[in-house]
């Protein structure tokens, strides 16, 4: 009953107050502590919209002891000069454009992951890159519990309770691997950076590639430079990160890869398989704790949904030691 408790809490939190997939891995998120514990929000309340990506939830947990996971033997390590272990949970929920109707007519299925990420994180100090591997092991459809936390959440807030969870994508499996390669471009000081990036994932959730720039400019500790435990020096600063994503499959939009008995899918002729988004964010940290606020904009995913989606989030980080 305890463990039942946490989880229902946990995707209560995250349908309240905080929806794409949460990548912590990039550098604009970074953090220079070797162990540390980070809470993530997305929702599209932060957009004043309820549609499309609707929330997203990640409880994350960096360590060296986590460099024993037996996951971990599966990530691809470069072995550059400092690597960081990391264990996520995550779950999301995906809804159509109008969630007073049962037909989606077209418009985004309801679907709802949770799965588990074993990540390392690893830098380059000497040639300013880094990279990272991602590992997703989970579920995708009613197993995830999308549907009871944000029906519940509706309830208690008063709103119109989503008719359509029961046409949901079917019950199936994510198994998900990911690659990031991000290069440090051009820097002065600790007050602006440029960097370019790389990533490509494959596997049961989703297949896609993408190409991004991000650009910080404030007072901020550069992400490719020698990670420290902590700092007693307040950091201020913001980003923007355009990124191109190449879509080859997505399981929240055509259903899984083993179970075919979705109710409602999109057929792949009606997915836009070149998709803009745009992130833009304020970090703000202090000796043990880091907090970040962001909003995201996307083009249109459909060619029959709505022209675009907006969503926020919210994330705090504290330092375990």
């Amino acid at each position: 009953m305890k463990w039942t408790y946490l989880f229902f809490t946990f995707n209560f939190i995250a349908v309240c107050l905080g929806a794409q997939e949460i990548d912590n891995t990039t550098s604009f998120k970074n953090i220079d502590w070797d162990s540390y514990i980070r809470f993530s929000l997305d929702n599209d309340y932060f957009s004043a919209r309820d549609q499309q990506y609707t929330k997203g939830a990640n409880l994350e947990v960096c360590s060296p002891a986590l460099k024993k996971n037996p996951l971990t033997r599966l990530l691809i390590d470069p072995h550059f000069s400092h690597t960081r272990y990391g264990l996520g949970l995550e779950q999301a929920g995906y809804t159509p454009d109008n969630l007073r109707i049962e037909n989606q007519n077209r418009d985004r299925p309801y679907a709802g992951t949770l799965f588990f990420k074993t990540f390392l994180l690893v830098t380059d100090t000497i040639k300013k890159q880094r990279w990272s591997t991602t590992l997703s092991t989970g579920v995708i459809g009613e197993i995830a519990l999308a549907d009871e936390v944000q029906d519940e959440a509706h309830r208690l807030l008063h709103n119109v309770v989503p008719p359509g969870w029961d046409y949901q994508i079917a019950n199936d499996v994510i198994l998900n691997y990911q690659v990031d390669y991000e290069k440090q471009l051009l820097a002065f000081r600790n007050i602006l950076s440029f960097e370019g990036d790389a990533s490509a994932r494959a596997g049961t959730l989703s297949d896609k590639a993408s190409i991004g720039v991000t650009a910080l400019a404030g007072y901020f500790k550069s992400p490719f430079t020698q990670i420290y435990r902590k700092t007693s020096k307040f950091h201020l600063y913001m980003y923007d990160r355009p990124e191109l994503d190449i879509i080859g499959y997505d399981a929240t939009l055509e259903g899984g890869v083993f179970n075919h008995t979705s109710p409602y899918t999109i057929p792949p002729t009606d997915i836009n398989r070149v998709v803009f988004i745009n992130r833009v964010g304020w970090v703000a940290s202090y000796k043990k704790a880091i907090l970040e606020y962001f909003q995201c904009y996307t083009s249109r995913e459909l060619t029959t949904g709505p022209k675009n989606n907006k969503w926020g989030g919210v994330q705090i980080a504290v330092a375990l030691r």
